[in-house]
């Protein structure tokens, strides 16, 4: 099945979306070899991948997936692709908190760090959380404390049949777009952030495809894979089976802009420091673009209207204390929970 897929892909041509669906399936079984899987990647890579192979792909990957079933509906990710190389600290792990404690559930699904000094599961480590809790577990977390971490290697046991190749390839894949759109919980709102431009309108249609009910992709003109304070953000919002695209500014919501400098981080103990400190209340640049990518994703989760309205609502997350007692909460949960 893979020889044909390959063979498709060296001549330039696009798979369908279930034959990249098929293709992944070999992988995901252990029933192509190493060679196969690094040739199937780097030419897909090459190619350039189509919204129909990520989409077909990404169906794949949420069968495969061991997955959790929420008691709320209005369950949101915060998950970038990464890849962004900005050494900047856990920004959207810490949106996460702060869109739990303005009370909308959050399934934070994340790894390890792949090209960063600290991945979300390093840091929320460093924090304390227990990440490799048992699937029931997790969702019982999810439901009672309103935030919950899914580490991607617990749920997506298939993985261990490409990880070997994708480190030993060393580039950007295919999995670094399925990370963020294979969320365990079936999160029916996400904020995904993505490490080119280019990418922001293909995977919001992605999630369209998948079944997510809204959804924000974006880039900042900086580069990061999240909505940046240091000049404009591309938007990319998937809504009512449509896909448009605009641009957002910190000074349209009365936040003042920002130096990269400002927002970077270090190992997973200095971004935990980092982290306590947004959300004990500490001000400046590090604050604001956590309070940007928050308010958006309040926006996608329709608690407000308007961006300007969910960073209100984001900065009276971390101001009432709230979303350092979500953090707390999880620390408890996840320690005392059994497995």
């Amino acid at each position: 099945m893979l020889k044909g897929s390959i063979a498709k892909l060296v001549e330039g041509q696009s798979l369908s979306e279930g034959e990249a669906y098929d293709a992944v399936k070999t992988i995901m079984e252990g029933a192509a070899t190493p060679v196969q899987v690094a040739a199937f990647l780097t030419a897909l890579r090459m190619k350039g991948e189509t919204v129909e192979e990520i989409t077909g792909a990404a169906r794949l990957m949420r069968e495969k997936a061991l997955r959790i079933y929420p008691k709320a509906h209005d369950v949101v990710d915060t998950c970038g692709t990464g890849g962004d190389r900005s050494g900047t600290f856990n920004i959207s792990t810490t949106t996460a908190l702060v869109v739990a404690g303005a009370g909308v559930p959050v399934a934070k699904h994340g790894n390890r760090s792949v090209s960063s000094a600290c991945g979300s599961a390093d840091v929320l480590e460093a924090l304390g959380v227990k990440i490799d809790l048992k699937p029931e577990r997790v969702e019982e977390c999810l439901n009672e404390v309103g935030i919950a971490f899914l580490f991607a290697p617990v749920f997506h046991l298939s993985m261990k049949h490409a990880a070997p190749v994708r480190k030993e390839l060393g580039i950007r894949t295919l999995f670094n777009l399925l990370g963020p759109i294979s969320n365990p919980a079936g999160a029916p709102y996400q904020v995904m952030g993505v490490f080119a431009h280019e990418w922001t309108e293909p995977m919001a249609m992605v999630l369209g495809n998948l079944g997510t009910r809204r959804a924000f992709v974006v880039h900042g003109s900086d580069g990061l894979d999240e909505v940046t304070i240091t000049g404009p953000t591309r938007v990319s919002e998937w809504k009512d089976g449509a896909v448009s695209t605009s641009e957002v500014t910190p000074e349209s919501v009365g936040i003042e802009r920002g130096q990269m400098a400002d927002l970077k981080g270090g190992d997973a103990q200095a971004n935990a420091r980092i982290l306590r400190e947004v959300l004990s209340g500490g001000k400046g640049p590090r604050r604001d673009i956590v309070l940007m990518n928050a308010g958006l994703a309040l926006v996608a989760a329709g608690r407000a209207d308007f961006l300007a309205d969910g960073v209100r609502l984001a900065a009276k997350s971390i101001d009432s204390n709230k979303a350092l007692e979500k953090l707390d909460a999880l620390v408890q949960f996840t320690n005392a929970a059994r497995g």
